[in-house]
């Protein structure tokens, strides 16, 4: 198994009751409630504990990108990626979230990642997403054209990772003239690409298409539902004629270790609870705005959450840890259902968010050590 240590870098110092009087913590919270001075300090704890994966053992560092958000305070990951290669030797660097159709230049983010690989001397792993609804909110791109864009751009830039130029490119929303990257990436033919995803059907089959086989990374999703997302993904990989490597399946997950069960949901309750319920909600108008998904993988997407019971709008740490949206509790307790997902559905990629809302510096430290040294070694 592969094991990534990933973060989300929220705004931690947030007035809970401001936020409460405002419909989301995305796009529409004022930044007066952002402190400049708090902000700084929060990046520096932050870089500190990816920084520190590297002596854990953890094999990948994770960053992704959101827009106008204190749930997440990377609009520009590419940044906290060269940070980071500045402070680390040998472990690699997922960036899990450069939104392609967000940009008018794909070109750019080939450039900015092409960069990134040679000054990390090839250790990028490019992450390609949509977005999720807001963010098409934040840029005022139409997200009907969301699919087009994304696939569009992804040919792009793999085209301009891997041919030689100067060549044109023609598309539907991207034309160039030249393309012609300096620098080229220092990987060969060009640095992995991951696909985080909530299930969406056309990234299923997009993903697992013979031509790409893309690790696909189910988020912020109940047991159940990453066990049947894991499972689809698998299947349309026999249906292209292929078996999936347990590497192109993979659980992004939080994840809270201590001593004990309770402890551990002790420890953990609160924090959890403010990411589910303060830092990650979205009205559904501006979650998934009018064309952002195809009305098949609406109804898909409906049908499947239905099945396993409404979603209440405020969830506890006990909803979150019974559904398995998050794994809190003991190391014994976290390795067996690592384990009980692993045998279900053979993944082999878990990307373990190890802090997570409001949760300290304290209690992060010491669940990434916890987790290292008490989880880690029974599932390598």
């Amino acid at each position: 198994m592969q094991f990534t240590c990933f973060h989300l870098m929220p705004y931690r110092p947030l007035d809970m009751e401001e936020r409460a009087k405002h419909r989301s913590a995305w796009v529409v919270l004022p930044n007066t409630l952002y402190d400049p001075e708090r902000g700084a300090e929060q990046y520096e704890s932050y870089l500190n504990q990816l920084t520190s994966a590297e002596s854990l053992g953890f094999d990948v560092i994770g960053v992704n990108e959101h827009h106008q958000t204190a749930y997440g305070m990377m609009p520009a990951p590419n940044l906290i990626a060269s940070a980071l290669i500045q402070r680390t030797k040998n472990i690699r660097i997922a960036i899990l979230g450069r939104a392609l159709p967000l940009t008018n230049n794909p070109i750019f983010i080939a450039e900015e990642l092409a960069m990134l690989d040679t000054l990390s001397r090839g250790r990028i792993i490019a992450g390609f997403v949509r977005g999720i609804g807001t963010e098409y909110h934040a840029t005022g791109i139409n997200p009907a054209h969301s699919h087009e864009r994304f696939q569009e751009a992804h040919d792009l830039i793999v085209a301009a990772w891997t041919r030689p130029g100067p060549f044109e490119f023609e598309g539907e929303h991207y034309n160039f003239r030249y393309v012609n990257l300096w620098p080229r990436p220092y990987q060969r033919p060009r640095p992995p690409i991951w696909i985080p995803s909530q299930g969406s059907s056309e990234t299923v089959r997009w993903a697992a298409a013979p031509e790409r086989k893309y690790p696909f990374l189910v988020t912020f999703s109940a047991f159940d539902l990453v066990k049947r997302y894991l499972t689809t993904y698998a299947d349309q990989a026999r249906q292209y004629g292929y078996e999936p490597s347990g590497g192109q399946l993979g659980w992004a997950v939080p994840i809270y270790v201590a001593d004990t069960d309770e402890q551990a949901k002790k420890e953990a309750g609160s924090a959890i609870e403010s990411l589910f319920n303060n830092f990650l909600p979205n009205p559904w108008e501006m979650l998934l705005p009018p064309g952002y998904m195809s009305l098949s993988s609406m109804k898909a997407t409906m049908k499947a959450r239905r099945s396993l019971g409404s979603r209440p709008r405020t969830q506890t740490a006990d909803d979150l840890i019974s559904s398995g949206t998050a794994l809190i509790g003991s190391p014994k307790t976290v390795v067996e259902k690592i384990k009980r997902m692993q045998d279900e559905t053979g993944f082999d990629n878990l990307v373990s968010m190890l802090q997570f809302g409001t949760l300290s510096d304290e209690l992060t430290n010491r669940n990434m050590q916890m987790f290292a040294s008490e989880v880690m070694p029974h599932l390598r």
